[in-house]
């Protein structure tokens, strides 16, 4: 089916005066049409939130329209030759949209696609003007959020196409949309992540937050895949691939290029750093270091051949190759080059009377100063003064008014207090994060860092410790394993399927456990082992309760279970079953063990003595004590023999015999 067709918006004019003329791509959250701006009679694009997107956004924060407003103005002042102009902004059908810059070119997305890699002067080139686009960003106080290579558009150069990409002119775009979007997505439970997961910064995942840093990092890996033809990491889950920024430091270039320059390996390393702290700080100061870059590779190799040639068709990028610096930075062409300020020379007037007379006065007032020892001394002392206040002021502004960030990390808050009251330093406190090492309100990071240099009675920003991220297991037994999946990897929870078991209670499918236990603390990333319900069990266990020892055996045997038999004391009868595990119907397994708990009948008792008692005290104490009795001869005469006799252990209920003479 011809998209183009299906497409209602080609053709129509918005607010007006942009007549859509076709569309140029589709994204994740908007589409870009060329359009014709019928006032100004100029070709411009025009890109469109979709409609699934602005109502899921709509509902997520009433402001979006308000931000989006406010964003593009905000770029819209941004004026670089290296951004996408933004020329207006509104609402069309309810979708608002933004008007730019047509840029004639393709992505970057869309040169690697066909050129898998880039020469490393091709690909310096093109990243001193995607930093200095978002440098500029940086100044303005714009965090781009979403650096990759789909926002980075490469002209076409005035030499003819992009075929030599060092001479292309690139464009950055998307400035205020992502920021929009992202500012619209802040207040929903479980914020998402904005930026391409392939790009995406560690503090984004981990703490949701982003800063100029976090741009550095996204054009450190956008330089990785434009030297390797591959982005760092892979995985079957976007998730799976975000946490690796977390958990892995970004490989050097050369490890997949073998021969590319360990200048190269450096610039990769110092701009994906893991932690924030240890990257440039902004585009700028990254730009200042892929320029350093730039020049020292073209000076190594402006008398250095080619060791082996690399083409758009060679061999495959395990394939090992070097590749030289073709053009030096100094030999971008003039139309590529931002204008310089031409330094102003004074303007000289030509000698007259009124300026032959000043110069007069003032070549008198030299010689008569330069004529007497005394006016050379006083100049000399006035020089040696200047000199001083010179020096002395230098010194206070370059060195004098600074001392040194004292060690606070790993103190507590209140150890760091006190350490930095002592040093006349103020405190101020950015917001909390967890840690697996410090413990809670110990100080976990410092701006600026130890023995930095920093005003004297200065501020020092304080990041504290909400100690290690524990939660409680989250309850997922008797949910389908779906289900239960779904809730621990929103919980930040790594999931495995245990050795399922029969359940008497719970359908097959169904979770019946988890280790660790419902409730447990655990922390993000630790592996849950979940154990599904297989259902209730082939053979059900027979009610064997008061039935005699051997025909519960035989029962048992029927049906292929094992008895394991536990005697106890009973006024039952011996060998009567008390009790039973498992319970009559439940399903047990061809094999399974029942335990039964087995009478070993009444507790013996104690015969007492009744011999030369009268025959009826004596019947009437052994009844009494649950003896029947047997009288034998005379039963009003008096005991003189008992069976069985005194102290003898019985049974209870046992007959006595006695005889009475």
């Amino acid at each position: 089916m011809d998209t183009q067709v299906a497409d209602t918006l080609l053709g129509s004019l918005i607010d007006g005066r942009y007549r859509i003329r076709g569309r140029v791509a589709r994204g994740g959250m908007a589409t870009v049409y060329t359009a014709t701006d019928e006032r100004l009679e100029r070709t411009v694009a025009v890109k469109i939130i979709h409609p699934t997107q602005a109502a899921e956004t709509r509902a997520r924060m009433a402001g979006f329209l308000e931000r989006f407003t406010d964003e593009a103005k905000t770029i819209a002042r941004l004026t670089h030759p290296n951004v996408v102009a933004v020329y207006d902004q509104g609402t069309h059908a309810g979708l608002p949209y933004l008007v730019m810059e047509y840029v004639r070119g393709r992505t970057l997305r869309d040169v690697l696609a066909e050129r898998r890699r880039l020469h490393p002067d091709e690909a310096l080139a093109i990243m001193e003007q995607m930093l200095a686009a978002i440098a500029a960003a940086h100044r303005a106080g714009l965090v781009h959020r979403d650096v990759k290579p789909e926002n980075v558009l490469v002209a076409e150069a005035p030499t003819g196409g992009v075929a030599n990409l060092v001479d292309s002119v690139v464009k950055v775009a998307d400035f205020g949309l992502a920021r929009a979007v992202e500012a619209s997505a802040e207040d929903e439970p479980g914020n998402q992540l904005m930026a391409t997961v392939a790009y995406v910064a560690p503090e984004l995942v981990t703490d949701g937050r982003s800063d100029t840093r976090t741009d550095v990092y996204s054009a450190g890996i956008v330089l990785f895949e434009m030297l390797t033809g591959r982005v760092p990491y892979d995985g079957d889950r976007p998730v799976d691939v975000a946490w690796q920024h977390v958990d892995n430091d970004v490989p050097a270039p050369s490890t997949l290029v073998p021969g590319l320059p360990k200048a190269l390996d450096d610039l990769v390393a110092r701009a994906t750093r893991r932690d924030p702290e240890a990257r440039p700080t902004d585009a700028a100061v990254l730009l200042a270091e892929v320029q350093v870059a730039r020049d020292d590779l073209g000076d190594q190799n402006t008398h250095t051949a080619v060791l082996r040639a690399v083409t758009d068709d060679a061999a495959p990028l395990n394939q090992p190759t070097m590749v030289v610096a073709a053009v030096r930075p100094t030999e971008r062409p003039a139309w590529a080059r931002l204008p310089e300020h031409k330094e102003q020379r004074p303007h000289r007037r030509r000698a007259g009377p009124e300026s032959t007379g000043v110069g007069g006065r003032i070549s008198a007032l030299r010689a008569r100063v330069l004529g007497d020892q005394r006016g050379r001394m006083g100049l000399l002392a006035a020089a040696v003064v200047l000199v001083l206040i010179a020096a002395l002021t230098g010194w206070w502004f370059g060195v004098g008014r600074y001392t040194v960030a004292p060690e606070l990390v790993s103190l507590s808050k209140a150890e760091a207090q006190a350490q930095a009251t002592r040093g006349g330093f103020t405190l101020e406190y950015a917001e909390p994060r967890y840690d697996e090492k410090i413990p809670r309100d110990g100080v976990v990071a410092q701006s600026p860092a130890s023995a930095a240099r920093i005003l004297k009675g200065g501020a020092i920003t304080l990041t504290l410790s909400l100690g290690p991220d524990r939660f409680p297991m989250p309850d997922v037994v008797g949910k389908e394993f779906e289900l239960a999946e779904a809730d621990l990897v929103n919980a930040k929870l790594v999931v495995a399927k245990g050795t399922p078991r029969y359940d008497d209670n719970l359908p097959e499918g169904v979770v019946v456990d988890t280790n660790p236990k419902v409730g447990a603390e655990v922390k993000p990333g630790a592996k849950v082992t979940v154990i599904l319900s297989k259902g209730k069990a082939p053979i059900s266990v027979p009610n064997l309760v008061g039935k005699n020892v051997n025909e519960a055996r035989t029962t048992l045997a029927q049906l292929g279970l094992v008895p394991v038999e536990t005697y106890k004391d009973s006024p039952k009868p011996k060998d009567e079953v008390l009790g039973q595990s498992p319970a009559d119907g439940a399903g047990v397994e061809k094999g399974a063990q029942v335990k039964l708990d087995v009478s070993k009948g009444p507790a013996p008792v104690v015969v007492p003595r009744v011999l030369d008692l009268p025959c009826q005290q004596a019947k009437q104490q052994l009844e009494s004590q649950g003896f029947p009795v047997n009288v034998q001869f005379n039963p009003n005469g008096t005991v003189r023999f008992q069976n069985p006799g005194e102290n003898s252990q019985v049974a209870p209920g046992t007959q006595i015999t006695i005889g009475c003479l």
